[in-house]
């Protein structure tokens, strides 16, 4: 929740005037429970959009993660009980970890960015680029030159890269 690349997210969320929660899955920090593949914090990211939904009626639902968080929130916009989604990011996502072939993953029915770095030293850049070009449709991707998982000296250019994908999204000119 306190990571810097999640911070970073947030931050650019809060920018385009979206509201944002974040929050620990099970088992980290000071949250119960512990952890369980994916399955319950995707339970758990839809219990924080039920909350969401109460605190701000009518706001977009835009859904988001970093990392494991990134799998979790592919698994929480695909899912029926978070309809309507209007706009998925995942960041540097963990989905080859969790997914045996792309034909597995379940397509978002929105708008989604995924981006990762080239230089990536936890995920395999490579895989997950030449992963993520296999879907059907495939996400908007922006591949980072020189940046590793943590966007260390980087975190700028990844808030650029989010704030232009929502600004400026593909097909819609410069």
């Amino acid at each position: 929740m306190d990571n810097k690349v999640v911070t970073t997210l947030a931050r650019s969320f809060h920018e385009l005037a979206m509201p944002t929660i974040r929050f620990n899955f099970r088992g980290v920090g000071e949250s119960a429970g512990s952890f369980d593949e994916g399955r319950g914090e995707t339970d758990d990211a839809l219990a924080v959009v039920d909350q969401g939904r109460q605190r701000w009626p009518g706001a977009a639902l835009w859904l988001a993660g970093f990392s494991f968080g990134g799998r979790v929130a592919l698994g929480a916009a695909s899912r029926p009980e978070a309809a309507p989604v209007s706009r998925l990011v995942t960041i540097a996502p963990a989905f080859t970890r969790y997914y045996a072939s792309p034909s597995e993953v379940p397509v978002p029915p929105c708008p989604w960015l995924l981006v990762q770095g080239d230089a990536d030293e936890v995920i395999d850049a490579a895989d997950v680029i030449t992963w993520a070009r296999a879907i059907s449709p495939p996400p908007q991707l922006a591949v980072l030159p020189g940046v590793g998982h943590f966007f260390h000296g980087s975190l700028n250019l990844l808030r650029d890269t989010i704030l232009a994908s929502v600004r400026n999204p593909p097909g819609t000119g410069p």
